[in-house]
């Protein structure tokens, strides 16, 4: 058998993209429910157009989303029958700290993850808690500026000692940040920063990134203080650079593309930072200012595990000629000849993903947990909202194959696997319910309108199967 007897199954989703009850139970306001969906996203994602508070020329997917505050019972349930040993989800940092520096954390707030928690545990599910997953409340953002700030190491912090606390016994899996490398590609939702006109976005970007390093170091310290039990990742959106070409120029592309993406992981998991870092920062005029401990932190405070998104491998080339753009989770790369694509121009690479694994187990030998993976494509339900979704089970069953392979032809050490968006949710990308991932159906578009029904869809029986079969029968 190729996977640990106690191997973890499940699935993933984030609080701001299926909760919902954005303004209930003493929550207040994040980053993420003021991005609204349409062309101004990308935009205001990424930090370049000011938005801190909801206006009427636009939609705000997040603020109701599928409403999983009201219906988190249900859903788990779902899927408690499709047999998950875990369930990634992720806290909003302003259901605890509606500011995100009051002194006392909101009780209402702590008690809904506590039912929620009690609720998996209920199903045999053992919950996977991403602590902040592109949320930044935006009181931290209008008065400290977000993550350019060293005072948010601070309240950081004890949003950690207040949950690590609260939940000892409850949770003991846990990851610091979302897709910490997204800092450099959508730092507003990533990271709660926007521009100014005269900001040198690159010294923001990478002074906020090692506040964010330093806050992951004392998460891991307090975890680890507070329950030995308690095991702690990091997470980067990964997938391998191929060079183009065989041109010595190309691969040295793809070389330099993937350090941009592990530089945050090496400081995580080795806890320092990288020579090839300091060296790029010293060319760029970037310069990090660290406090006295800062280094002894990093160093002595690295995670458990290393745990990723995988959707896509990317293409790197120097040639300007072949630079024909294609999508892929927020990142856009050069196009591959040699793969197909989602309806979204992500290009499907199952193979990709044993790149990857191979690649990230040979360079910090920790054990891996792939936390994302997954399609996102347009369903279209029958009368009684029933999908037959064999693309996206054709998708998982292939990826699943090169997960397989790396554990039991390469040796790759995997504690779990965790599909994105398990059931449909609003897209961090486009902000469209349209986009789904799910194995569970919810009748919502991108307006709002729809009754909210979940129904299975085909893919609900196939992976129950594969859990039960603890991987071994992929077949539709």
């Amino acid at each position: 058998m190729a996977f640990r007897k106690d191997f973890l199954w499940g699935g993933a989703t984030a609080a701001n993209q299926c909760e919902g009850g954005y303004n209930e139970g003493g929550r207040g306001l994040a980053n993420v429910d003021v991005v609204p969906i349409g062309k101004d996203r990308f935009p205001i994602i990424s930090g370049q157009m000011k938005m801190f508070d909801f206006d009427d020329e636009h939609f705000y997917p997040a603020k109701e989303a599928i409403d999983m505050y009201h219906r988190y019972k249900e859903d788990i349930a779902l899927f408690g029958e499709m047999g998950f040993k875990t369930y990634r989800l992720s806290i909003a940092w302003t259901r605890i700290f509606p500011n995100g520096d009051e002194a006392e954390p909101n009780e209402e707030g702590l008690k809904f993850y506590e039912d929620l928690f009690k609720e998996c545990h209920k199903y045999g599910i053992e919950p996977l808690v991403t602590i902040t997953h592109f949320d930044c409340p935006m009181h931290l953002i209008k008065k400290y500026g977000a993550w350019r700030s060293r005072e948010l190491v601070g309240f950081y912090e004890n949003l950690c000692k207040v949950i690590f606390n609260r939940y000892k016994g409850l949770v003991k899996y846990w990851l610091t940040f979302n897709e910490i490398n997204m800092i450099l590609h959508a730092p507003f939702m990533g990271a709660g920063l926007y521009f100014e006109e005269d900001d040198n976005k690159e010294q923001v970007k990478y002074q906020a990134a090692h506040h964010e390093l330093v806050a992951s170091a004392i998460a891991t310290k307090i975890a680890h203080e507070v329950d030995p039990e308690n095991k702690v990742g990091c997470m980067l959106a990964a997938g391998s650079n191929y060079p183009y070409t065989p041109k010595p120029e190309d691969v040295w592309a793809g070389k330099q593309n993937d350090r941009e993406n592990y530089f945050f992981i090496d400081v995580q998991s080795r806890g320092e930072y990288p020579a090839y870092a300091l060296k790029e920062m010293e060319r760029n005029g970037i310069e990090i200012k660290m406090e006295e401990g800062d280094k002894e932190l990093l160093k002595a405070h690295t995670v458990d595990f290393i745990s990723f998104s995988y959707y896509s491998s990317r293409v790197a080339t120097v040639d300007p000629e072949l630079l024909e753009q294609t999508q892929g989770n927020i990142f856009a790369s050069v196009k591959n000849p040699y793969l197909e694509a989602s309806e979204w121009g992500w290009q499907i690479d199952p193979l990709g993903l044993r790149i990857t694994m191979n690649d990230l187990y040979d360079r910090y030998q920790k054990p891996l947990f792939i936390v994302e993976n997954g399609l996102g494509a347009v369903d279209t339900p029958d009368e009684n909202g029933y999908v037959e979704d064999d693309y996206r089970i054709e998708y998982l069953a292939a990826h699943l194959q090169a997960m397989k392979d790396a554990v039991e032809l390469d040796g790759v050490d995997l504690w779990g696997y965790t599909t994105w968006g398990c059931i449909d949710l609003v897209s961090a990308g486009t902000g469209e319910m349209k986009k789904r991932y799910g194995f569970i159906y919810v009748d919502r578009d991108n307006e709002g309108n729809g009754t909210l029904k979940r129904t299975k869809k085909k893919s609900f029986d196939w992976y129950k199967k594969v859990i039960a079969s603890n991987g071994e029968d992929l077949s539709n």
